[in-house]
């Protein structure tokens, strides 16, 4: 019988698919839903730090208000706000605007909570943030609701010129030292593509103790609208195209590192899936796929796998875990600058009035 199990921060999985953070894990009934179309985990969305942060200042307001006059103010609680991000494009001094996103930090626990009592499989509760500071204690309240470990998400764009790229890496790593001293369970660090010596860094990051990479992140990139003059905010679902990126760097690392590798970002079919595996990948994670498809996508990525596993003779994903690395290749420079000569060598411009309606040789 095909063996699909995997492990990943702790847990053993019965797949290695994993539905990564979206507005989907927000339905207690989709967890359960993912769990019936073979999910190996379900990763819930993110809590961002500003909401930990905002929340904490309208406490602190309400409680300071009217101090001098009353001592029963004291007693007093604001309601808690609910807040919903949205990006400040690098703005100097604009706050993103909290209006309504999913449940606050409190209704989040909650949420956490529920989805560990209502599935088997492994919840990891999501962190998006980007500066240490004294927030990170939450995530101690994250592991107390029962999640079985947390994907810290850092999104961050530095756009002040004035801040180095090291620096940029130094914070990362103290982010990622000050959370997992603050926790028991593992802690999954999600990247992005943007940095001058990924594996480096990548090394940084396992020595601050991360026991996972999540690669990559995908940055979502804000429109122009010509006629407003406004700069408005976009979301394109991703392609398996993109899962290149991702499958280079992972077997890349494989094996140089202590941390484990996931990747995200361009995972929508078995042979996607199959490819990570064989990069060196522990599981491969899927939102845009279920956002297009439904969440029955899963249960027809599983069976796919199967047999395409049955007809190459394939006993069990463990077996493949890392077959395509840097390391187990025969010929490494296919991931270096000798693979890149070969393919602009290999590269026939196409023949004069073949291009595509609309398209000429420069574009």
């Amino acid at each position: 019988m095909t063996d699909l199990r995997t492990t990943y921060l702790g847990c053993e999985l019965k797949s290695p698919l994993v539905a990564s953070a979206s507005p989907l894990s927000e339905e207690i009934d989709n967890l359960r839903k993912m769990e019936d179309a073979g999910a190996g985990a379900v990763v819930l969305h993110s809590l961002f730090e500003e909401q930990i942060i905002r929340e904490s200042e309208e406490l602190h307001r309400g409680l300071s208000a009217g101090t001098e006059s009353f001592a029963e103010s004291l007693t007093y609680l604001p309601e808690v706000t609910q807040y919903k991000q949205v990006p400040d494009f690098g703005v100097p001094g604009a706050a993103p605007d909290m209006t309504p996103y999913n449940r606050g930090p409190e209704g989040y626990l909650e949420h956490v909570r529920r989805a560990a009592e209502a599935v088997s499989i492994p919840v990891i509760a999501s962190l998006n943030a980007t500066s240490p500071g004294g927030w990170v204690k939450h995530a101690q309240k994250i592991e107390e609701a029962g999640a079985s470990a947390l994907e810290l998400n850092i999104y961050f764009l530095p756009t002040d010129p004035n801040i180095s790229g090291s620096a940029i890496e130094k914070g990362y790593c103290e982010l990622v030292r000050q959370v997992k001293n603050t926790l028991r369970i593992p802690v999954a660090v999600k990247l992005g593509p943007y940095f001058s010596a990924m594996a480096n860094f990548a090394q940084g990051l396992d020595a601050a103790g991360a026991d996972a990479l999540v690669l990559f992140n995908r940055f979502y990139q804000p429109d122009f609208d010509i006629e407003n003059l406004e700069v408005v905010p976009t979301v394109h679902l991703s392609t398996s195209q993109e899962l290149l990126l991702r499958l280079h760097w992972v077997a890349i690392l494989y094996g140089h590192i202590r941390s484990e590798l996931a990747i995200t970002g361009g995972v929508h079919t078995a042979e996607d899936v199959l490819k990570a595996m064989m990069a060196g990948a522990r599981v491969a994670m899927m939102t845009s796929a279920l956002l297009r498809h439904g969440i029955g996508h899963l249960g027809r990525i599983r069976e796919d796998l199967i047999h395409w596993m049955e007809e190459h003779e394939y006993e069990s994903i463990q077996q493949m875990q890392g077959s395509l690395a840097l390391r187990s290749v025969p010929n490494p420079a296919a991931f270096e600058r000798a693979n890149y000569m070969r393919v602009l060598g290999s590269y026939r411009p196409r023949p004069s009035g073949s291009w595509p309606m609309g398209m000429t040789n420069g574009e």
